[in-house]
């Protein structure tokens, strides 16, 4: 599903909040709590990890565990954040899986 949406402002922050002044997804998207936004998988999480890149929003940014969101196909965390620059165009996408597994 897509659609145009209009609001004030220039950056990511500003969309999510005038978005979630009109549509009750907030709770189900961002985590208020790193233990929301953090799961233990079946990876190890005492490795080094490839890559050079795995920058994480800051607490109470996130976004809870398995819930994403990206602007033009990147997610927001490797980019700028909730402060990520939007203009005219810019495709946003609140992601949040129906399944998953712990």
């Amino acid at each position: 599903m897509s659609f145009e949406y209009t609001f004030e402002g220039d950056t990511l922050r500003a969309f999510l909040e005038a978005f979630f002044d009109e549509h009750d997804v907030e709770d189900m998207l961002i985590a208020e709590t790193e233990a929301e936004a953090t799961t233990k998988g079946w990876a190890p999480d005492d490795v080094d990890l490839p890559g050079e890149n795995w920058a994480k929003n800051p607490e109470g940014e996130q976004t809870r565990a398995f819930a994403r969101v990206t602007v033009n196909g990147q997610f927001n965390e490797h980019l700028e954040g909730l402060d990520t620059p939007l203009t005219d165009g810019d495709r946003v996408a609140l992601i949040y899986p129906f399944m998953f597994c712990l």
